[in-house]
């Protein structure tokens, strides 16, 4: 996985290029009709529920924006909400608080949408070993922001990108000529390269399980969209010789089942490219 610091950076890079985008030269709405030294207070509402996701986030953009805006956090994120909570405060330039508004509010709604429905998985999984994963099945632009609120809603994140670990999906596997070669000729480029990458490859059938576990140096056998009697034999075969994931289509509906099935992780593109944003609202104080 990425460090603290690379992640970081990502964010920084985020709300710099969000500003950017929605600012330009200037926000003339704000500055053609409140002065420039007016002050004031705006609460951000909730109008759902959920879990709420990127208050912390907030915090940079108010302060990325202007130094000087304070912001009162009544709600951290992670926190179950409901209809009519007050999740913060944010006092200071009025012309600040509405130049940050958008990039708070759009990041703030998919946030909280994407912590609500991992959340819904990890209930959903509570009581078994499995834990549940993202996926690259991400927004471009603002993976750090999706991946970030998997976590605040309880899950874990899978690789962030191609460069932080190595997954030797079919595609590779089939253009590279077989199983054993994709791995054998992985493993020599990690070392020549000097790369300390965990290797993941995936598996179509019980048949290409055997034949991954006859090479070393596999940290987790992805078990891509089998049934349930043929994910119970994949674990099974593989037993504690690496780490088991199940993949492919798995929803609220059967992921307890492949849970079940005894697999460590589940992962799932739903939690970032299958959500209904959170509605939240930021609203002045009169």
């Amino acid at each position: 996985m990425i460090s603290k610091k690379q992640f970081d950076k990502e964010i920084a890079i985020i709300i710099a290029n969000a500003i950017r985008e929605d600012v330009g030269d200037g926000d003339h709405s704000s500055l053609a009709c409140i002065p420039e030294e007016a002050k004031g207070t705006a609460q951000l509402l909730v109008k759902d529920e959920g879990i709420i996701a990127g208050v912390e986030f907030a915090k940079q953009v108010f302060d990325f924006v202007d130094h000087a805006l304070e912001v009162e956090i009544k709600i951290p994120d992670g926190s179950p909400v409901k209809y009519g909570d007050v999740v913060f405060y944010v006092s200071g330039s009025s012309q600040s608080i509405l130049k940050a508004e958008r990039l708070v509010l759009n990041a703030m709604q998919r946030m909280s949408a994407i912590a609500t429905k991992t959340h819904e998985y990890v209930t959903l999984l509570e009581g078994t070993h499995t834990q549940i994963l993202d996926t690259r099945k991400t927004t471009p632009g603002i993976r750090a922001l999706e991946k970030w609120a998997v976590k605040i809603g309880g899950g874990e994140n899978h690789r962030f990108a191609l460069y932080d670990m190595v997954m030797l999906k079919d595609n590779h596997i089939d253009f590279c000529g077989g199983i054993g070669k994709a791995i054998s000729k992985t493993k020599d480029y990690l070392k020549k390269n000097h790369l300390d990458l965990k290797i993941i490859v995936e598996a179509r059938n019980l048949e290409e399980i055997q034949e991954i576990l006859q090479n070393e140096g596999v940290y987790r056998i992805l078990i891509d969209n089998f049934n349930y009697e043929d994910t119970r034999k994949a674990v099974a075969m593989i037993g504690d010789q690496c780490l088991t994931e199940s993949s492919g289509g798995i929803t609220l509906e059967t992921a307890r089942k492949y849970a079940e099935c005894g697999v460590d992780y589940i992962s799932s593109g739903a939690l970032t490219h299958s959500v209904h944003n959170m509605d939240l609202s930021l609203k002045a104080l009169s």
